[in-house]
């Protein structure tokens, strides 16, 4: 049976449409570290793990998403290994009407956009992570309270992706709508929607569920640093 391929999403975001992210070593890659942390190999082969240790120690802590855990590669240790539930939409639930407005953000939002992903962590932030697809968000008297965009972009999917609200002001329903609009707007591209959750996270599965999100597999999310 052959691959699917969201079982390896790195490798084919990074030599697919986002490929112009990419810094590449013989068979390793990785996003530039602007944008984010995830990277891949080409294959388990000594010589692709020796070239990802390789942009480890010269580019710092990497990601990777995978199904199962690869062997820490030369130079570069483990720092956490966490469990995944990966799941896609082909629909989404119905729009609902909220009292307040959903805004594009822009390079003008960028370091407020940092700041927010800094506080409420919903995953790997840096400081041109904004620029890999569109997020929208909501201003309470200014301030920038809840957001959620897109992330990675293999041929026939887009990942939903930096949902996150303000600990002050969450409870009224800003992520749901944030997350629903997302993704209609994947979906009325003609393509899926996919995300990723931590497998444990029982209430933020309940919440995609309710949006039309499904689990399709189960991923391993690994964190590598420079070994010390």
């Amino acid at each position: 049976m052959s691959a699917h391929i969201l079982d390896r999403p790195v490798f084919a975001t990074l030599n697919g449409r986002q490929g112009h992210l990419a810094v590449r070593r013989d068979g390793a890659v990785r996003m530039d570290p602007d944008y984010g942390l995830f990277a891949a190999t080409v294959d388990r082969s000594p010589e692709s793990l020796a070239a990802l240790g390789a942009l480890v120690r010269e580019m710092g802590t990497v990601g990777l998403v995978e199904l199962d855990t690869p062997p820490a590669p030369p130079g570069s240790e483990i720092v956490s290994n966490a469990l995944c539930l990966q799941m896609v939409a082909e629909t989404v639930a119905p729009a609902w009407d909220v009292a307040f407005d959903m805004l594009p953000l822009n390079d003008a939002d960028a370091a407020e956009m940092l700041a927010l992903a800094t506080l409420t962590k919903p995953g790997p932030f840096f400081a041109r992570t904004h620029q890999l697809g569109d997020f929208i968000g909501v201003r309470v008297d200014g301030q920038l309270v809840a957001m959620a965009g897109q992330r990675m972009r293999p041929d026939g999917y887009t990942e939903a992706s930096g949902v996150c609200v303000h600990p002050d002001h969450r409870g009224k329903g800003y992520a749901a709508r944030l997350l629903r609009e997302v993704t209609a707007r994947i979906l009325a591209t003609g393509e899926k929607a996919f995300l990723h959750s931590y497998a444990d996270n029982a209430t933020a599965i309940g919440l995609y569920e309710s949006l039309g999100y499904r689990g399709r597999a189960e991923v391993r999310f690994t964190i590598l640093k420079p070994a010390e």
